[in-house]
């Protein structure tokens, strides 16, 4: 779990409250494990039911990040386990990610995660 600080804490202001929450909610996901864009909106609704489960809106929101890599974006990853995009398609971009996530522990094959291995449990 990443601590937000005061420095994130006015990148964050400057966000709508659905992109905050998120954020917020991505800080949990520790070293090691991984969420989906589905995940990440299915638990932020169950949280706060005004905020509709869109796993699209998620992941403009990654896009958006201003608190990258300390609010932990490279963590988000498609439902089928496959690692998606990363900053906004870049070229090696997703190499990049994929490299960062192996430096936490992460096995990544063909692309891929293990989600029963690697997917983060929230407690709501």
């Amino acid at each position: 779990m990443y601590e937000i600080t005061a420095e994130d804490e006015k990148k964050l202001a400057k966000l709508g409250s659905y992109q905050q929450a998120i954020l917020r909610l991505l800080a949990e996901v520790p070293e090691g494990k991984v969420t989906t864009y589905g995940d990440l909106a299915k638990e932020l609704f169950k949280r706060n039911p005004k905020f509709k489960p869109t796993a699209r809106a998620v992941g403009t929101t990654m896009r958006n990040n201003p608190c990258g890599p300390y609010i932990p974006c490279h963590r988000v990853i498609k439902s089928d386990g496959a690692i998606g995009n990363f900053r906004g398609g870049a070229p090696g971009a997703v190499k990049e990610k994929a490299a960062m996530l192996r430096d936490e522990g992460v096995e990544v094959v063909s692309g891929k995660i293990n989600l029963k291995v690697y997917r983060y449990e929230f407690t709501s």
